[in-house]
């Protein structure tokens, strides 16, 4: 989660030059790359279904990257990590079937309702960054579910061929909004370390990881990711929040953190 965040801040200082588009699909191409030369995927072998989960988890993992950049354009990282969370929220509560969880969504959606524009509380966000920011949550809920499929398969050697997947939906995007630009050899340095801290290393922990854990220790870990990105875009970008924001943050964090720790250790839903 460490290297998620301070990836995109990173990430963040690409798009005066290339845009979201671009830095998405400089991250997720030499991200795949690097995973493809690493684990070697050519190797595995694969039926029809395991083949459709993997493609499944390659495009949600690619739109997830290209949403969530796309928010970071007009709202401060602390909060679009914190609505994108609503994705892996919205997983642990499918987990459990307790009365104590429509708890956790009440608080939740108290938090998601703070950092709306709806009131004088907080600064306004644009509304274009909540939609995207909400959209990266759907398809990191997408991401959570099939990841967890593909990496009981086949483990860390699904990430490479999942990279490949959003690479090739993703780069087109980015070629076709900057053309040549986006190879630029000042950018290029930038670009790799990008792909590396925001991609390769995290995804591959991710990967080995996510079958070797249960959803309520992998719901509570990921609770932290709202304050991560906060503290991030407050050190690296110089983004500060409203008391209000931080307020709804801790209310998403403590959402998750609760509904995985309340809920009956089940598998994640099929």
């Amino acid at each position: 989660m460490v290297c998620f965040q301070t990836g995109a801040a990173l990430a963040k200082g690409l798009f005066p030059l290339v845009g979201a588009s671009g830095a998405t699909a400089l991250r997720t191409g030499f991200a795949a790359l690097m995973l493809i030369a690493v684990w070697r995927p050519w190797r595995l072998r694969c039926t029809w279904r395991e083949a459709r989960t993997i493609v499944i988890y390659g495009m949600s993992l690619g739109w997830m990257n290209l949403c969530f950049y796309s928010s970071l354009k007009s709202i401060p990282l602390g909060i679009a990590v914190a609505l994108e969370f609503t994705g892996p929220l919205a997983v642990a509560v499918a987990a459990s079937r307790r009365a104590v969880d429509y708890l956790w969504i009440a608080l939740a959606l108290v938090g998601l309702l703070a950092l709306l524009p709806l009131g004088k509380g907080s600064l306004p966000l644009a509304p274009r960054g909540i939609v995207l920011a909400l959209a990266a949550g759907a398809f990191w809920a997408l991401y959570i579910v099939y990841g967890r499929r593909a990496g009981v398969l086949h483990g860390a050697q699904t990430t490479a061929l999942g990279m490949l997947v959003g690479a090739v939906m993703i780069v087109p995007i980015g070629l076709a909004e900057n053309g040549l630009r986006l190879f630029a050899p000042a950018i290029l340095p930038a670009a790799i370390g990008v792909a590396l801290v925001s991609s390769a290393l995290p995804y591959s922990l991710e990967m080995i990881a996510m079958p070797r854990i249960s959803t309520r220790t992998l719901g509570v870990l990921m609770s932290l990711d709202p304050a991560l990105g906060a503290v991030s875009g407050l050190l690296f970008l110089g983004e500060s929040l409203t008391w209000l924001q931080w307020t709804a943050i801790v209310c998403i964090m403590a959402a998750s953190a609760g509904s995985a720790t309340s809920g009956q250790p089940r598998s994640l839903p099929d």
